[in-house]
């Protein structure tokens, strides 16, 4: 995983914390749509900036090419 992924995944964790804080869900079904929500802010973000860079910020490497985590 690289940096940029790893501070992506942090933006969704962090934007669904903070929406389920002020939102106050109760239980899975309340709160599966919040965590959907933080994820589209994540998502937002990962796509203004693959368009700024003109390309994907994905890496290849993880877990489902194992082979490439070793480099």
């Amino acid at each position: 995983m690289t940096n940029t992924e790893l501070v992506l995944n942090m933006l969704a964790e962090v934007s669904t914390t903070k929406i389920s804080k002020k939102e106050n869900p109760h239980g899975f079904d309340e709160s599966k749509p919040i965590a959907q929500r933080g994820g589209g802010v994540a998502a937002g973000a990962r796509a203004l900036l693959e368009k700024e860079l003109e390309e994907s910020v994905i890496s290849q490497d993880n877990t489902k090419n194992p082979e490439l985590l070793d480099k």
